[in-house]
Protein backbone atom coordinates (compact mmCIF):
# COMPACT_ATOMS: atom_id res chain seq x y z
CA UNK A 1 0.00 0.00 0.00
CA UNK A 2 1.58 3.37 -0.97
CA UNK A 3 2.50 5.64 1.89
CA UNK A 4 -0.17 8.38 2.28
CA UNK A 5 2.45 11.03 3.08
CA UNK A 6 4.28 10.15 -0.11
CA UNK A 7 1.06 10.42 -2.15
CA UNK A 8 0.28 13.75 -0.51
CA UNK A 9 3.75 15.10 -1.37
CA UNK A 10 3.35 13.93 -4.98
CA UNK A 11 -0.03 15.62 -5.21
CA UNK A 12 1.36 18.86 -3.79
CA UNK A 13 4.21 18.71 -6.30
CA UNK A 14 1.75 18.23 -9.17
CA UNK A 15 -0.34 21.21 -8.07
CA UNK A 16 2.77 23.35 -7.68
CA UNK A 17 3.92 22.40 -11.18
CA UNK A 18 0.53 23.44 -12.55
CA UNK A 19 0.73 26.78 -10.72
CA UNK A 20 4.24 27.37 -12.06
CA UNK A 21 3.09 26.64 -15.62
CA UNK A 22 0.22 29.11 -15.28
CA UNK A 23 2.67 31.82 -14.24
CA UNK A 24 4.96 30.89 -17.12
CA UNK A 25 2.04 31.17 -19.54
CA UNK A 26 1.15 34.51 -17.96
CA UNK A 27 4.68 35.77 -18.55
CA UNK A 28 4.52 34.68 -22.18
CA UNK A 29 1.19 36.47 -22.71
CA UNK A 30 2.47 39.61 -20.99
CA UNK A 31 5.42 39.63 -23.38
CA UNK A 32 3.06 39.25 -26.34
CA UNK A 33 1.05 42.32 -25.28
CA UNK A 34 4.20 44.41 -24.75
CA UNK A 35 5.57 43.41 -28.15
CA UNK A 36 2.25 44.02 -29.93
CA UNK A 37 1.86 47.52 -28.50
CA UNK A 38 5.54 48.30 -29.06
CA UNK A 39 5.26 47.22 -32.70
CA UNK A 40 2.23 49.50 -33.15
CA UNK A 41 4.05 52.50 -31.69
CA UNK A 42 7.32 51.89 -33.54
CA UNK A 43 6.00 50.53 -36.84
CA UNK A 44 8.28 47.49 -36.46
CA UNK A 45 6.77 45.05 -38.98
CA UNK A 46 9.14 42.22 -38.02
CA UNK A 47 7.96 42.46 -34.40
CA UNK A 48 4.31 42.48 -35.53
CA UNK A 49 4.93 39.31 -37.52
CA UNK A 50 6.66 37.65 -34.57
CA UNK A 51 3.71 38.35 -32.26
CA UNK A 52 1.30 36.88 -34.82
CA UNK A 53 3.48 33.82 -35.44
CA UNK A 54 4.09 33.16 -31.73
CA UNK A 55 0.41 32.90 -30.82
CA UNK A 56 0.66 29.12 -31.24
CA UNK A 57 3.00 29.00 -28.20
CA UNK A 58 0.27 30.43 -25.98
CA UNK A 59 -2.26 27.96 -27.39
CA UNK A 60 0.12 25.05 -26.79
CA UNK A 61 0.61 26.06 -23.15
CA UNK A 62 -3.14 26.22 -22.61
CA UNK A 63 -3.52 22.66 -23.93
CA UNK A 64 -0.60 21.41 -21.82
CA UNK A 65 -1.94 22.90 -18.56
CA UNK A 66 -5.52 21.82 -19.31
CA UNK A 67 -4.34 18.23 -19.81
CA UNK A 68 -2.40 18.35 -16.53
CA UNK A 69 -5.53 19.56 -14.71
CA UNK A 70 -7.62 16.77 -16.27
CA UNK A 71 -5.08 14.18 -15.13
CA UNK A 72 -5.07 15.57 -11.58
CA UNK A 73 -8.87 15.43 -11.40
CA UNK A 74 -8.95 11.86 -12.78
CA UNK A 75 -6.15 10.45 -10.63
CA UNK A 76 -6.35 12.49 -7.41
CA UNK A 77 -10.05 13.38 -7.21
CA UNK A 78 -9.25 16.64 -5.38
CA UNK A 79 -11.72 18.16 -2.94
CA UNK A 80 -12.34 21.53 -1.26
CA UNK A 81 -9.47 24.01 -1.73
CA UNK A 82 -7.49 21.76 -4.07
CA UNK A 83 -10.50 21.33 -6.36
CA UNK A 84 -11.09 25.09 -6.37
CA UNK A 85 -7.45 25.60 -7.35
CA UNK A 86 -7.73 23.23 -10.31
CA UNK A 87 -11.03 24.76 -11.44
CA UNK A 88 -9.59 28.29 -11.12
CA UNK A 89 -6.55 27.26 -13.16
CA UNK A 90 -8.71 25.88 -15.98
CA UNK A 91 -10.63 29.16 -16.14
CA UNK A 92 -7.49 31.29 -15.80
CA UNK A 93 -5.69 29.65 -18.73
CA UNK A 94 -8.76 30.20 -20.90
CA UNK A 95 -8.57 33.93 -20.14
CA UNK A 96 -4.81 33.95 -20.72
CA UNK A 97 -5.28 32.29 -24.11
CA UNK A 98 -7.86 34.93 -25.03
CA UNK A 99 -5.49 37.69 -23.93
CA UNK A 100 -2.95 36.14 -26.29
CA UNK A 101 -5.55 36.33 -29.06
CA UNK A 102 -6.08 40.04 -28.32
CA UNK A 103 -2.32 40.64 -28.51
CA UNK A 104 -2.29 38.92 -31.90
CA UNK A 105 -5.22 41.12 -32.98
CA UNK A 106 -3.30 44.28 -31.98
CA UNK A 107 -0.31 43.10 -34.03
CA UNK A 108 -2.55 42.42 -37.05
CA UNK A 109 -4.13 45.88 -36.81
CA UNK A 110 -0.65 47.40 -36.44
CA UNK A 111 0.40 45.61 -39.61
CA UNK A 112 -2.59 46.98 -41.53
CA UNK A 113 -1.87 50.50 -40.31
CA UNK A 114 1.82 50.22 -41.24
CA UNK A 115 0.90 49.30 -44.82
CA UNK A 116 -1.16 52.44 -45.35
CA UNK A 117 -0.01 55.85 -46.47
CA UNK A 118 -3.29 57.51 -45.62
CA UNK A 119 -3.82 60.40 -43.25
CA UNK A 120 -2.48 59.80 -39.75
CA UNK A 121 -4.82 59.57 -36.77
CA UNK A 122 -2.83 60.80 -33.74
CA UNK A 123 -4.14 58.66 -30.88
CA UNK A 124 -1.22 56.38 -30.00
CA UNK A 125 -0.37 58.17 -26.74
CA UNK A 126 -3.77 57.23 -25.31
CA UNK A 127 -3.44 53.70 -26.69
CA UNK A 128 -0.10 53.35 -24.90
CA UNK A 129 -1.59 54.61 -21.63
CA UNK A 130 -4.57 52.24 -21.84
CA UNK A 131 -2.21 49.33 -22.61
CA UNK A 132 -0.06 50.17 -19.58
CA UNK A 133 -3.16 50.09 -17.36
CA UNK A 134 -4.29 46.73 -18.79
CA UNK A 135 -0.78 45.29 -18.41
CA UNK A 136 -0.68 46.44 -14.80
CA UNK A 137 -3.97 44.61 -14.20
CA UNK A 138 -2.56 41.44 -15.77
CA UNK A 139 0.63 41.58 -13.69
CA UNK A 140 -1.33 42.11 -10.49
CA UNK A 141 -3.71 39.27 -11.33
CA UNK A 142 -0.78 36.91 -11.85
CA UNK A 143 0.87 38.15 -8.65
CA UNK A 144 -2.40 37.67 -6.75
CA UNK A 145 -2.60 34.13 -8.17
CA UNK A 146 0.98 33.37 -7.11
CA UNK A 147 0.52 34.76 -3.59
CA UNK A 148 -3.19 33.93 -3.14
CA UNK A 149 -3.58 37.63 -2.36
CA UNK A 150 -7.29 38.52 -2.33
CA UNK A 151 -6.65 42.19 -1.50
CA UNK A 152 -4.57 42.60 -4.66
CA UNK A 153 -7.20 40.67 -6.64
CA UNK A 154 -9.87 43.11 -5.43
CA UNK A 155 -7.64 46.01 -6.50
CA UNK A 156 -7.53 44.58 -10.04
CA UNK A 157 -11.33 44.38 -10.14
CA UNK A 158 -11.52 48.07 -9.18
CA UNK A 159 -8.95 49.02 -11.85
CA UNK A 160 -11.12 47.65 -14.64
CA UNK A 161 -13.22 50.83 -14.59
CA UNK A 162 -10.12 52.87 -15.49
CA UNK A 163 -9.43 50.79 -18.59
CA UNK A 164 -13.08 50.99 -19.62
CA UNK A 165 -13.02 54.79 -19.28
CA UNK A 166 -9.82 55.01 -21.36
CA UNK A 167 -11.52 52.99 -24.09
CA UNK A 168 -14.59 55.24 -24.04
CA UNK A 169 -12.41 58.36 -24.24
CA UNK A 170 -10.49 57.00 -27.24
CA UNK A 171 -13.74 55.97 -28.93
CA UNK A 172 -15.29 59.43 -28.43
CA UNK A 173 -12.23 61.09 -29.92
CA UNK A 174 -12.10 58.77 -32.92
CA UNK A 175 -15.80 59.23 -33.67
CA UNK A 176 -15.30 63.00 -33.66
CA UNK A 177 -12.23 62.64 -35.87
CA UNK A 178 -14.11 60.48 -38.41
CA UNK A 179 -17.01 62.92 -38.53
CA UNK A 180 -14.69 65.86 -39.15
CA UNK A 181 -12.59 64.13 -41.82
CA UNK A 182 -14.03 61.04 -43.56
CA UNK A 183 -10.56 60.26 -44.94
CA UNK A 184 -9.60 59.08 -41.44
CA UNK A 185 -12.41 56.49 -41.16
CA UNK A 186 -10.39 53.43 -42.18
CA UNK A 187 -7.43 54.20 -39.89
CA UNK A 188 -9.69 55.29 -37.05
CA UNK A 189 -11.61 52.02 -37.14
CA UNK A 190 -8.40 50.00 -36.97
CA UNK A 191 -7.18 52.05 -34.00
CA UNK A 192 -10.59 51.53 -32.41
CA UNK A 193 -10.14 47.75 -32.83
CA UNK A 194 -6.79 48.06 -31.03
CA UNK A 195 -8.40 50.05 -28.20
CA UNK A 196 -11.17 47.45 -27.91
CA UNK A 197 -8.58 44.65 -27.74
CA UNK A 198 -6.86 46.45 -24.86
CA UNK A 199 -10.21 46.91 -23.09
CA UNK A 200 -10.84 43.16 -23.48
CA UNK A 201 -7.40 42.40 -22.01
CA UNK A 202 -8.49 44.36 -18.93
CA UNK A 203 -11.72 42.33 -18.78
CA UNK A 204 -9.82 39.04 -18.89
CA UNK A 205 -7.37 40.23 -16.21
CA UNK A 206 -10.36 41.14 -14.05
CA UNK A 207 -11.80 37.65 -14.57
CA UNK A 208 -8.49 36.14 -13.43
CA UNK A 209 -8.53 38.26 -10.28
CA UNK A 210 -12.05 37.09 -9.50
CA UNK A 211 -10.91 33.46 -9.81
CA UNK A 212 -8.25 34.13 -7.15
CA UNK A 213 -10.95 35.32 -4.75
CA UNK A 214 -12.98 32.20 -5.56
CA UNK A 215 -9.93 30.01 -4.99
CA UNK A 216 -9.17 31.51 -1.57
CA UNK A 217 -12.65 32.34 -0.28
CA UNK A 218 -14.77 29.73 -2.06
CA UNK A 219 -17.18 32.43 -3.26
CA UNK A 220 -17.99 33.20 -6.88
CA UNK A 221 -17.73 37.01 -7.09
CA UNK A 222 -18.15 37.44 -10.84
CA UNK A 223 -21.57 39.06 -10.65
CA UNK A 224 -21.38 41.18 -7.51
CA UNK A 225 -20.29 44.78 -6.98
CA UNK A 226 -16.78 45.90 -6.03
CA UNK A 227 -18.06 46.99 -2.61
CA UNK A 228 -19.52 43.52 -2.04
CA UNK A 229 -16.18 41.99 -3.05
CA UNK A 230 -14.41 44.19 -0.50
CA UNK A 231 -16.78 43.00 2.21
CA UNK A 232 -16.30 39.38 1.11
CA UNK A 233 -12.50 39.44 1.37
CA UNK A 234 -12.62 41.08 4.81
CA UNK A 235 -14.60 38.17 6.26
Amino acid sequence: MPNSDHISRQFDAELEAIRANVLQMGGLVEGQIKSAVSSLLSGDVALMTRVIDDDHRVNAMEIKIDEACSQVIARRQPAAGDLRLVMAVVKTITDLERIGDEAEKIARMAKLLSQKNTIHVPRYHEIKHAAELALDMLRKSLDAFARLDVAMAAQVVRQDDQVDEEFRAIMRYLITFMMEDPRTISNSLEILFVAKAIERIGDHAKNMAEYVIYMVKGRDVRHITVDEIDREIQQ
